[in-house]
């Protein structure tokens, strides 16, 4: 049997990291080809059973896309590089539209071009759904969709990228909308890490109570494991069907302020909170709330990890800086 060859584009980022762990526990005889704009802070040479290899390489060049397309050709690309912090998209609305849409763009394009046969993994977000209400939960794929941001309009051209390459060019495309994830290794810029290492700083002071400031705590979201995502990514690239959209989620709502008395409970100290105006987000999604019930149809996929053992298995990645991800469960 020929080796899997798959090209992972964001590879130095958290959800790439995990997808490589998932790789090594569960697949053999791999070549991955990893790209970003900055290399990886992580070990990629000491994965078991895979030939891991990493080019920098600025995906807005068209040429350069080609050459490395047309050298590694591969069977599968999950493409993963984006500027994905939606307060970025506001504050740098241009440069996250045209960079979020052109390195999607030149991709599927140099694979028509080539006429290399590899299915490509376009993801997506929730964020695609926009502000809704709570008769529109849980959210499905045929769902309404009125994105209220600059990183979600760029999702969702992404999206229709994919819709136009895939049915006027026969191109090979499985689409995710996926939804907030979050686990061990991820940046604290991001909300629920941002939340763990604040309360954690508190705790290593020595204080048992303490106050972090936020932005909007009864913000609602569907969180689920990066973990849980990382396989199914994996069994899209697959078993999905060619053409068709997923929800990636955990089908439950966290609302913010309940996560960050989680948190507090679980280290043992009490937190008081402070909005600050800085951190509350432009016309920010209410609620988002999304059904799994198509990807579990299709390939049998379904979250299998509680939001308690993702806090868990965090706040033990964030206070020790180990690796969390053979734990067991």
């Amino acid at each position: 049997m020929s080796k899997k060859r798959i090209l992972i584009t964001g590879f130095s980022g958290f959800v790439s990291r995990h997808f490589l762990a998932y790789l090594q526990e569960n697949e053999h005889e791999t070549e991955v080809c990893g790209v970003d704009i900055n290399p990886p802070a992580f070990d990629y040479s000491s994965y078991r059973n895979m030939n891991v290899e990493y080019h920098t390489v600025d995906l807005l060049e068209t040429g350069a896309v080609r050459t490395l397309l047309d050298q590694f050709r591969p069977d599968y690309i999950i493409h993963l590089a984006s500027f994905s912090s939606v307060a970025y998209s506001w504050k740098h609305p241009i440069e996250c539209f045209q960079n979020n849409t052109n390195i999607f763009l030149n991709i599927i394009a140099v694979v028509q071009e080539l006429h290399l046969k590899c299915r490509v993994l376009s993801v997506g977000s929730s964020e695609e759904y926009g502000n809704v209400t709570k008769t529109d939960l849980p959210l499905r794929e045929d769902s309404s969709i009125l994105p209220c941001s600059p990183y979600a309009v760029a999702r969702v051209a992404q999206e229709m990228l994919s819709r136009v390459y895939a049915d006027s060019y026969g191109v090979d495309i499985v689409m995710t909308r996926s939804f907030n994830h979050i686990g061990p290794w991820q940046d604290t810029r991001f909300v629920i890490p941002g939340f763990i290492s604040r309360i954690l700083d508190i705790k290593k002071s020595g204080r048992q109570h303490g106050t972090i400031e936020t932005g909007d705590l009864s913000i609602i979201r569907d969180f689920v494991d990066v973990r849980d995502v990382v396989r199914a990514y994996y069994d899209l690239l697959l078993h999905g069907k060619s053409g068709e959209l997923y929800n990636v989620c955990s089908g439950k709502g966290c609302r913010l302020s309940d996560i960050v008395d989680r948190i507090a409970g679980m280290l043992e100290v009490k937190i008081d909170t402070a909005v600050n105006p800085e951190f509350v987000r432009l016309n920010d999604n209410r609620i988002i709330i999304g059904s799994y019930e198509k990807i579990s149809r299709d390939i049998g996929w379904k979250p299998t990890i509680s939001m308690d053992t993702t806090l868990r298995d965090m706040i033990d990645y964030y206070e020790l800086k180990g690796d969390c991800y053979a734990k067991k469960r």
